[in-house]
């Protein structure tokens, strides 16, 4: 994946609010929705979303700056602690945790033979019992007895879904740090957090079952819905007039856009309930949380300052008057 901030078009040093407005332009340009006819929208906005992740989040951010994380999200190799290849022999000492961190040493002569090698089937059977053992002839090989000893050979990899893909399922596809490249259908009504598993797809070893591959579900912020259980809420601008006058205007849902009826009077954060819009789970779907906004026109309307003078000289009133 691209660098975080290059993909959302936005310096280093970009406060939290640039990073923002530049992710929710993005979004909206490259949504799905709006470009049904070009067949590379959706991966264009699950890397806006996945970079967005990274760069959007306080705490990653800082952990992408350092270098501690890449641009998936995925730890950064750090090296073995205390540990190296040189000449001498094989050494172990206590490390963190109670982890013993060896040394490979191979001798002068460069090769693992002779002492150096018995030394190192040594190290093999402290660590995975009797059943290591050595061949000695063109070279040294080592044998493993799974009878006792498991490997873990699953693998985890991220996948960032846009919400409308978590409602309806989708087909993915995800790239595993081998370089290997599956085809993952996402099943509907996934949530984030979820794991997904794909049997023998982990990493495999000679005597070993091949591990699972564990995909970590995670659902990209959206540009107008946030999630809250299995409702979901989104802000709705409304003119002036429509909250004086009332009117009907369409509120975008999951399924498509729908008619509210906006009563007259409606103050700015009057919230509205549209049972059934929300996230669709087994048994009864969430609802959709409707928050009006009033919207002054842009610019200076002279017309307007003229007749919000007159209303405050005829119609004065406090709404703060509760607040003492």
């Amino acid at each position: 994946m691209r660098d975080p901030y290059e993909v959302l078009g936005v310096p280093r040093g970009a406060s939290a609010a640039a990073i923002k407005s530049a992710y929710r332009k993005l979004a909206k340009k490259h949504h799905p929705d709006s470009n049904k006819n070009d067949p590379k929208a959706a991966e264009r906005f699950a890397e806006i979303n996945s970079a967005n992740e990274i760069v959007g989040d306080e705490e990653k951010r800082k952990q992408f700056d350092r270098g501690e994380i890449d641009a998936e999200g995925k730890p950064r190799f750090q090296g073995f602690p205390g540990g190296g290849f040189g000449g001498g022999d094989a050494r172990g000492r206590a490390g963190p945790g109670g982890f013993e961190t060896y040394t490979f040493r191979s001798g002068s002569g460069g090769g693992m033979e002779g002492g150096g090698a018995a030394g190192f089937e040594d190290i093999l059977n402290s660590m995975f019992g009797a059943g290591a053992r050595a061949r000695r002839g063109g070279g040294t090989q080592f044998e493993f007895d799974t009878g006792g000893v498991g490997l873990d050979l699953d693998q985890s990899v991220a996948m960032t879904v846009s919400l409308e893909e978590a409602v309806n399922g989708a087909e993915k596809r995800v790239r595993l740090p081998t370089g290997k490249e599956l085809n993952v259908k996402i099943p509907a009504g996934v949530s984030s957090g979820q794991q997904i598993r794909l049997k023998g797809q982990g990493e495999t070893a000679p005597g070993h079952r091949p591990g699972d591959l564990l995909i970590t579900v995670t659902i990209a912020p959206h540009p107008f819905f946030k999630v809250d259980g299995n409702d979901l809420r989104v802000e709705l601008p409304i003119t002036l007039y429509e909250a004086v006058l009332g009117g009907k205007v369409r509120v975008p849902t999951l399924s498509g856009a729908v008619e509210l009826s906006i009563p007259k009077n409606t103050s700015s954060g009057r919230t509205f309930r549209l049972k059934g819009k929300g996230l669709p789970k087994s048994g009864a779907a969430g609802d959709l949380y409707v928050t009006t906004r009033i919207i002054l026109p842009d610019g200076n309307d002279a017309e307007l300052e003229a007749l919000m003078q007159k209303w405050r000289d005829q119609h004065p009133y406090n709404p703060r008057s509760d607040l003492g």
